[in-house]
């Protein structure tokens, strides 16, 4: 798989020397949309996984440019409301800056890495953070 990615990622620099400049964001950013495809189905091969105790990633798609990580949370008899107060800027302060250690690769080549948060109990849609170069940037 890392040299599938690998290998998608260096075609940016390839389209400049074979097109020139002209499209190439177009082209770049159809080369992304292939890459976070691919990444998605290579990465949802074995889901669902237990991530610790209470989250469980269930899913990765592909939107566009963004991988979409979906996780399942179950907080046993904790609210919705009291996961969303109680987690939010916590979970995506550390899943940031994991993000930016782990992905630099596609993050450098203008993809958007997401987290989307699902209850367990209720189904409903929790929170969802992304992260792009620059919020990487911002960290350094």
């Amino acid at each position: 798989m890392k040299a599938v990615v690998s290998v998608f990622l260096l075609l940016p620099s390839l389209f400049v020397s074979l097109f020139g400049d002209s499209g190439l964001e177009d082209k770049i950013r159809i080369q992304n949309m292939k890459v976070v495809e691919a990444a998605a189905g290579e990465l949802g091969k074995d889901l669902p996984k237990r991530v610790d105790p209470f989250t469980k990633l269930v899913a990765v798609e592909a939107e566009g440019e963004k991988l979409v990580y979906v996780f399942e949370i179950d907080a046993g008899g904790k609210s919705d409301e009291s996961i969303v107060k109680e987690g939010r800027e916590r979970m995506k302060r550390n899943v940031t800056a994991g993000i930016c250690s782990t992905s630099q690769r596609f993050l450098k080549s203008g993809i958007v890495i997401s987290y989307r948060y699902v209850s367990a109990a209720t189904g409903k849609s929790l929170f969802e953070f992304s992260v792009d170069k620059k919020e990487c940037d911002t960290l350094r």
